[in-house]
């Protein structure tokens, strides 16, 4: 066993922090509970957005990476990325963040596990 926390406990320590932080956040696909990836749709105040996957470093720590799209901005494009992916991975979970700095809270809650 890696110690890693569970897939649903790290999605739902990010999801209770957003919301007690005033913005939003919901599961639009649900994974495997203990050992799904996590892709997150990270929408910022300001209109910009970003599709980033939770992804193990070359030191074998947790980061984030930048994927989907070129213009995450463009949901169509968005929509059918995060749906692709999830049809090739069934225990994929998909979250998505409506928030100030979702970036930083999705790194300083996810990455820890």
């Amino acid at each position: 066993m890696s110690g890693a926390l569970p897939s649903h406990i790290l999605v739902s320590a990010l999801l209770k922090r957003v919301n007690d932080s005033g913005g939003m956040g919901m599961v639009r696909a649900k994974g495997d509970a203990d050992s799904g990836s996590i892709l997150l749709i990270l929408n910022e105040n300001n209109g910009i957005s970003k599709v980033m996957e939770r992804a193990f470093g070359p030191l074998g720590t947790t980061i984030l990476v930048e994927t989907g799209p070129a213009d995450a901005s463009d949901v169509a494009a968005r929509e059918a990325y995060w749906r692709k992916r999830r049809d090739r991975d069934p225990d994929l979970w998909v979250v998505e963040l409506d928030i100030a700095s979702a970036e930083r809270f999705a790194a300083e809650t996810i990455t820890l596990g």
